[in-house]
């Protein structure tokens, strides 16, 4: 089973531009499969990444629902969903996507949620890396359709709203006793040094944050052109401070796994 990296924040945060430089980082330097899922219903992160999603699992499950009865013959309900999840699957070098979104239909999806929770935890063990970019709410982590977290990553942007958000979340996690091996503050689009006012805020509030990205316009240009943030100069602010924190917590899990 690989490791699992999950992104958190409130909109606005840049958190989908962090699961990004992420994801560039880890296909860049550790030449290991990466899969990347896209848990947040505003699913912008194919696009940031330059991949392109055609459909999601939440439209998929609907579908599912209301054609079940009109399964192929010689196909169990099972298989069948199980075939129609892989399809969705975007597939490039060391890097796949699957889009989760968020469903329409009214219909109850106990079934199609378990079958979603084996899929997944099977796709999983084929990857070196998990990267999940998750809503604030972390919809798809409290319903258990996806693993354990090995990283969970609170990202706020240079805000004292971002702020109390991290401190919100932090007791969201608690409150849903999520399996989260190991949490990390962001503060992301920093311009120049963390303000003093967020830097009290953070001190009310009893947070310290591990690492912070500073504000770069080549970022904002990649986004406002829709590149591909996989393109990103190695030599970038934002891409630099993501690579440092990274090789920081690879370093970490390599000697925890040695003790």
């Amino acid at each position: 089973m690989g490791f699992t990296i999950a992104i958190a924040g409130k909109g606005g945060s840049g958190k989908t531009t962090v699961a990004s430089l992420i994801i560039r980082h880890l296909v860049k330097q550790e030449n290991k499969p990466v899969l990347a899922v896209d848990a947040d219903p505003n699913q912008n992160l194919g696009e940031s990444l330059g991949l392109d999603v055609k459909e999601t699992v939440g439209l998929m499950l609907d579908r599912f629902q209301k054609s079940k009865i009109d399964i192929p013959s010689g196909l169990t309900k099972e298989a069948y969903l199980e075939f129609q999840l892989n399809s969705l699957l975007v597939e490039s070098r060391n890097l796949d996507l699957i889009t989760m979104g968020r469903g329409e239909g009214q219909d109850c999806y106990c079934y199609p949620n378990l079958i979603l929770r084996k899929f997944i935890d099977r796709l999983t063990d084929n990857y070196a890396f998990i990267v999940l970019d998750n809503e604030a709410g972390m919809e798809h982590l409290s319903r258990g359709t996806t693993q354990d977290i090995d990283e969970l990553l609170i990202v706020s942007n240079h805000s004292v709203k971002g702020v109390r958000t991290i401190a919100r979340i932090k007791e969201l996690v608690d409150e849903l006793k999520l399996r989260v091996k190991h949490e990390s503050i962001i503060i992301n689009m920093v311009p120049g040094q963390i303000d003093p006012l967020i830097v009290m805020e953070m001190e009310k509030l009893g947070l310290k944050p591990d690492a912070v990205i500073p504000r770069s316009d080549e970022v904002f240009n990649f986004d406002l052109n829709s590149k591909s943030i996989l393109d990103l100069p190695d030599e970038d602010p934002a891409a630099e401070a993501v690579s440092r924190f990274l090789n920081a917590i690879i370093k970490r899990e390599i000697k925890s796994q040695r003790q």
